[in-house]
Parts: structure tokens; sequence; C-alpha cells
């Protein structure tokens, strides 16, 4: 049995800036995923019996995802903030599940035997990492030579929507700047491939997918959910705090988003890069 400890060499994950922070109106998008909108180009890994580890797993709602889908097999959950893990194992609990098991850890130390997961899973994580090849190349480590390593991770400058805006525009711009000031790539998914050679992985399966945001219900919760980032989520301090933007064009921002979000034609598309690794 493996725990999880605090020994840790080199850079760590919990002294990392996350962009996004653990606001409410961040949680309402990471409480609506799962395994079908956000890691079905590794479902077919996740079968009864297979033994998982979720980097960065959040308020859970993917893990939990997972857990049903490989129970009787264990899965192992970790994220280096314990604020989100309380409502992810009151999840968990409700769905009445006792094969997962939610902890704090720390992607850069596993303290996790090698060969021990046959899937290792990361959705929107390496993005926020200062080092996201070593960070993978730990994810190797724990991983069975059959087993899967799977990482999903959007690409801020693919973005694109209609109609245009150029308050929207700054948005992005905003974003981009708050994330590399934070030691961060936030177009991430075009790198995914690089950075898993560069970690080692002995093959290679890269992907690609989108979620986009067009119906009217669809337009209302993610230009909502953005309206209220903007303006009251770690960004919106750290992009004031940065020098990158002044509370008041926040505001104009965040205008935008409900101003977009009421468009009949109103379009948005995310494209996500992925990888599907072996070691």
């Amino acid at each position: 049995m493996w725990t999880l400890g605090s020994t840790i060499v080199g850079m760590r994950a919990d002294q990392e800036i996350y962009t996004h922070g653990h606001a409410p109106s961040v949680l309402r998008s990471h409480t609506s995923r799962t395994v079908a909108n956000s890691a079905a180009y590794v479902a077919n890994r996740l079968v009864p019996g297979a033994a998982v580890l979720d980097v960065g797993c959040g308020p859970g709602t993917i893990s939990v995802d997972i857990a049903s889908l490989v129970a009787p097999g264990p899965v192992l959950a970790i994220d280096p903030a314990a604020g989100p893990l309380e409502s992810a194992r009151a999840l968990a609990a409700e769905a009445g599940l006792d094969t997962i098991t939610f902890r704090t850890g720390d992607v850069y130390a596993l303290d996790a035997p090698d060969d021990a997961f046959d899937v290792v899973h990361a959705h929107q994580v390496l993005q926020h990492l200062g080092d996201p090849v070593a960070a993978l190349r730990e994810m190797l480590r724990v991983c069975r030579a059959d087993g899967a390593v799977a990482a999903r991770d959007a690409d801020y400058a693919a973005m694109t929507w209609y109609p245009a805006d150029p308050r929207l525009d700054r948005w992005l711009g905003i974003y981009h700047a708050v994330a590399r000031g934070n030691g961060a790539e936030p177009d991430a998914g075009r790198h995914l491939l690089a950075w898993a050679h560069a970690a080692g992985a002995s093959s290679v399966v890269p992907s690609a997918s989108a979620w986009c945001f067009a119906t009217p219900e669809d337009r209302a919760w993610w230009g909502g959910m953005w309206a209220d980032r903007i303006v009251d989520s770690a960004i919106a301090g750290q992009a004031v705090a940065g020098g990158h933007a002044a509370a008041a064009e926040l505001e104009e921002i965040s205008r935008a988003w409900r101003e977009w979000a009421a468009q009949p034609d109103g379009w948005f598309a995310i494209l996500h890069g992925e990888i599907v690794c072996t070691p």
C-alpha cells in the first residue's frame, strides 16, 4: 500500500500559483466535468479492475466518474489544495463508492512505487505547472509498462468565438499575461506531444477534441461563468496585482461576456490537446 508523503525534491506543486483558484465561479466549471465530456479519449482504458491515479482532481467529478467505471479497481485522486477535496469525498459517498480515496498530493513527488497504476490521468493540469515535463516523467514512473498516462489540456490561443469583440480579445490577452506571469503555459494543448517526448514516453498517441458553447443554455452558462470569474476569482486579483489590467477594465470585460451570452448567434469553441502515453 502506498502513501503520499511530504519528502519532495526540486519543484513542489504547492509552491506554484494556480491561475484559476477555487472561487465558486471556477468550481461551477470544474464540477461540470465528466469522463464523457473531458476524458473520452482514454475511456477505453477505464475498465473494471483497473487501478487509477487521478492527478489534480479538484472537486472530483471526473475522479468519481472514473471510479464508477473501474470498480472494483482502486482510484487514488490527489490535488495540492485540500479545499476542494471535502466536496469530492461527499460526492463519492453520495455515489456509494468506497473504492476511491482523495488526498492532498504532489505530482512532482508521487509517494507511490514504480508501476503502481494502470492509468495515470490529468485533466487541465499540465498547463498550470512550471515544469510539465518533470510532472509527466513522474506520472510515467508510477504507471505500469502496459498502462497509460493520459493528459488533456486546453489551448487558449486556439480558442475562437463569434461575434468578434475587442473586450474578449483583451480577456484572452490578460489571461495569457497572468498565466505566464505565474510560470504556466496557457497554450499547453499544442505542447503535450513534445512534453511527452521530452519526458521519455516510449510511445505517444496524440489527439484533439473541442468543447463548443452555442446553444442559449450553454452560452448563458459559459458566458455567465466567465463574467463572474473575471471580476471575482483568483485571476481577477492576479490581473490587478500584476499590473495586467485595472479593476474597471475587468468590469467591462465582464459586461462583454454577458453581452456575448445574450447574442442569438454567439458561438465559442475551445480546442484541447490530448495524449495517451506508455512508459
